[in-house]
């Protein structure tokens, strides 16, 4: 396999090309400030829009795996509306096999049939996976799980823009507390504005590899008043 795979749906890589696993590690490990967020905590739940290869998962995963404590625990939720299969990932992932040969074997003998819902696994006693095989402007509603750290990895916005509408921000929001991080691979314009109608504070950081810019940020939250301004922009 050469180059990075590329989705056909939205003309975009899954990962860089130059290194995926690096840019994981940038964008979305060291953009979410991990491990040093989940140092202590007892449970951490990080929340992604776009699974993709699962890279970003199991990247986190090993690191929460040699950063933490027995009694800690890690619930990772991550939505995808156009769900690979099994084969599919095993191929994409033939690079970093290496990194993580038990954790991707595991994932793979867990991965759930390509069936729209809510799929839950315990991969480990101290971590599990919720695949949301669905468009996340509609699943992101029913969640009611709070969230310490977003991964925002849904294709560009120029070719996907509903993976980054004002449904997914607000219901961000809503999901979010007083110190949860972002993290993407994205500088538009229309995703700043939009993460900071939501309530997070964002900022403008190095992106990865040619990439010259990324976003990180926290939450904030908002008052009455900053949501009726938002909600008038």
């Amino acid at each position: 396999m050469k180059g990075a795979p590329r989705s056909e749906q939205f003309d975009d890589v899954y990962f860089s090309a130059q290194d995926g696993f690096a840019e994981t590690l940038h964008v979305f490990l060291d953009g979410n400030d991990l491990p040093e967020r989940w140092a202590g905590k007892e449970r951490f739940v990080i929340a992604e829009t776009g699974f993709g290869t699962g890279l970003n998962f199991l990247a986190a995963w090993s690191l929460f795996e040699a950063t933490t404590a027995p009694n800690q625990k890690l619930d990772f939720i991550s939505f995808e509306k156009f769900p690979l299969d099994r084969e599919e990932i095993e191929l994409h992932l033939q690079p970093w096999k290496r990194e993580f040969p038990e954790l991707l074997a595991t994932l793979l003998k867990k991965y759930p049939l390509l069936v729209p819902g809510f799929h839950r696994a315990a991969l480990s006693e101290r971590v599990s996976l919720t695949l949301v095989f669905d468009d996340v402007n509609k699943a992101v509603a029913q969640l009611e799980t709070p969230v310490d750290a977003w991964f925002l990895d849904g294709f560009k916005p120029s070719t996907n823009p509903d993976m980054w509408s004002a449904t997914v921000f607000e219901n961000m929001a809503r999901l979010s507390k007083e110190g949860t991080t972002f993290a993407t691979f994205t500088a538009a314009g229309e995703v700043r504005r939009g993460l900071g109608t939501a309530g997070f504070d964002v900022r403008k950081v190095p992106g990865f590899g040619t990439k010259r810019d990324m976003l990180t940020g926290t939450f904030k939250g908002l008052d009455q008043e900053g949501l009726n301004q938002g909600a008038g922009k």
